[in-house]
């Protein structure tokens, strides 16, 4: 007999508010994780593909990262703002509203993408140019762009799937819809590139193929209802309440995304003027990192619904023992992926370029730099996601624009202009350091408000039911 969602929601609150707080959290992260890292895996196989076409191909492809992070800058706040109200409402046992929180989300980001998707069309050359794409990389830039632009409605609607099926617990659902586009991409990649002749184009249709497929599966369950919460137009609420709740904390993903946009259009512009091979070279050590950032940003969208189910539970032990857990765990971590990656960092860069002595010495310099940075990078992310699942929108917008803004932006021109390729390579990994200024007093402020809402919790109740307040920071 099938299980009722009444049932599945009942298994799910009992697991979220008593099996022990890492055992949870893993369940939670691992297929996350693996998420990430196919995903990191197949924007990779791009870039080893077409690496065999030469430096400018390569740097094309580096240069179309930043369509991709445009992309999601048109669901990621809708995904991550619907994942911490939708955990915090479940928390609460507020299924409907649940419901048109995600439908609201999802359809909202259908109609950002198609906007996208015509603006890309229309003005498809001075976007790849102001991307960052040289004269001697255009042609391939705009190849790649095509394909790319013409699902922006698929991805920016998944990245909204995706991360309501980690709120609800689903994450292994998560991980299935993301991977298998992953691995499909990578099957498609040497197809296109070399059997059909297609070159950078062909590296385009298979991504964009393999984003098609992902959106496909990760809407089956909603369609065959083996999810606990509906997408449904009928559901669709753009109103007042829903709209804050989305973006007072989504807002914190959109400006990050917008700032690394940013970031990297800057840092491609001042790369390209340097050389195509510092360009490259930059473009393959961010798409190497994805790999330790994955274990990061995995781990973190883990333990954010946890954390924010159990606020608006309001079990304020769970809550503080979720970031010790989420902490600890995240710097050893990181330190370790670090070390590893920083031992191997010549060997990988090789695999990328082997004429290229250029791309070779600034690539692995940037990854070592990175990985000594990575173990500050882990910890500012989890403090990052604890103020967006408990609903601080203040504290989770300046730590996600921290790494690639308001700690990077500032710096980039001066370190580019003393030091050259060098300082090229090294802004991101100084950037990250210079974000603990911001992360430790955002932090002592948030566990001062969890404090002072579990004392609250211990005064006689005055039979309210509602939702805990967002844990903003004063």
């Amino acid at each position: 007999m099938a299980e009722s969602t009444q049932e599945k929601q009942g298994r799910r609150e009992n697991r979220m508010l008593t099996e022990s707080i890492p055992k949870i959290i893993c369940q939670m992260a691992i297929p996350t994780i693996i998420s990430f890292l196919i995903t990191s895996i197949y924007n990779l196989a791009d870039t080893y593909f077409v690496s065999s076409l030469g430096t400018n191909a390569t740097a094309a492809v580096s240069v179309n990262a930043s369509l991709d992070q445009i992309i999601m800058m048109a669901g990621s706040m809708l995904a991550v703002g619907a994942n911490s109200y939708i955990a915090r409402l479940l928390g609460a046992k507020e299924e409907k509203k649940a419901n048109r929180v995600l439908s609201t989300a999802f359809f909202l980001a259908v109609a950002f993408g198609a906007v996208l998707m015509v603006a890309g069309i229309v003005f498809m050359t001075p976007m790849v140019c102001l991307l960052g794409a040289t004269d001697t990389c255009l042609q391939y830039s705009i190849d790649y762009a095509t394909y790319v632009v013409l699902v922006a409605p698929f991805m920016a609607s998944s990245f909204v799937m995706n991360q309501c099926l980690r709120a609800e617990g689903s994450a292994l659902l998560s991980m299935i819809g993301m991977g298998f586009g992953g691995i499909l991409n990578c099957v498609l990649d040497p197809i296109f590139i070399f059997g059909l002749d297609l070159g950078v184009a062909g590296a385009s249709m298979a991504t964009a193929i393999s984003k098609l497929v992902s959106f496909g599966i990760l809407l089956y369950p909603y369609l065959r209802r083996k999810t606990m919460l509906r997408i449904s137009l009928f559901q669709f609420q753009c109103n007042k309440e829903n709209l804050y709740q989305i973006i007072s904390v989504g807002s914190s993903s959109m400006f990050r995304s917008g700032l690394a946009v940013v970031s990297a259009i800057v840092l491609n512009n001042i790369a390209g003027e340097i050389s195509d091979s510092v360009l490259a070279a930059i473009g393959v050590s961010t798409k190497i990192m994805m790999f330790p950032f994955g274990f990061v940003l995995g781990f973190g969208s883990g333990f954010q619904p946890v954390a924010g189910f159990n606020w608006g539970a309001k079990r304020f032990d769970r809550v503080k023992e979720c970031y010790r857990f989420s902490a600890k765990t995240a710097l050893v971590g990181a330190a370790l992926v670090g070390a590893v990656l920083a031992l191997l960092a010549n060997p990988i860069i090789h695999l990328f370029s082997e004429a290229d002595s250029d791309v070779q010495q600034i690539g692995a310099l940037c990854i070592r730099l990175q990985c000594l940075a990575l173990p500050v990078h882990a910890w500012v992310a989890v403090v990052n996601m604890f103020c967006a699942g408990l609903g601080n929108a203040r504290g989770a917008v300046l730590l996600s624009t921290a790494r690639q803004g308001t700690c990077f932006l500032p710096i980039v021109f001066p370190m580019a202009y003393l030091f050259g390729a060098f300082g090229v390579a090294s802004v991101q990994a100084v950037a990250d350091v210079l974000t603990l200024f911001l992360a430790v007093p955002i932090l002592r402020g948030m566990m001062r408000k969890v404090r002072e809402a579990e004392a609250a919790a211990l005064q006689p109740a005055a039979g309210r039911t509602e939702i805990p307040e967002a844990a903003g920071v004063e």
